[in-house]
């Protein structure tokens, strides 16, 4: 269910070209992923949350690697 509202704000940040939003959505989730996994050390079980985290990770990647691929090229110009 998260994954497919992560799927869907990032179609949305691609489709308006906000890649500071992808960046800073990128940034909380590698965040998250760091305090889970450090907490994993101390007894409890966060394999589900952590797993979920790296789906939401991927799909942030996959549209950064969208709204790359649409960015023109440095240097291009755009024509009237």
């Amino acid at each position: 269910m998260m994954s497919n509202a992560i799927a869907q704000i990032v179609d949305t940040y691609v489709r308006l070209k906000n890649r500071r939003g992808l960046d800073e959505l990128m940034m909380h989730r590698q965040r998250l992923a760091v305090d889970l996994k450090s907490r994993s050390s101390r007894g409890f079980d966060f394999s589900l949350p952590i797993g979920k985290i790296d789906e939401e990770i991927a799909i942030i990647e996959a549209g950064l690697t969208r709204l790359a691929a649409d960015a023109p090229e440095p240097g291009a110009t755009r024509l009237r």
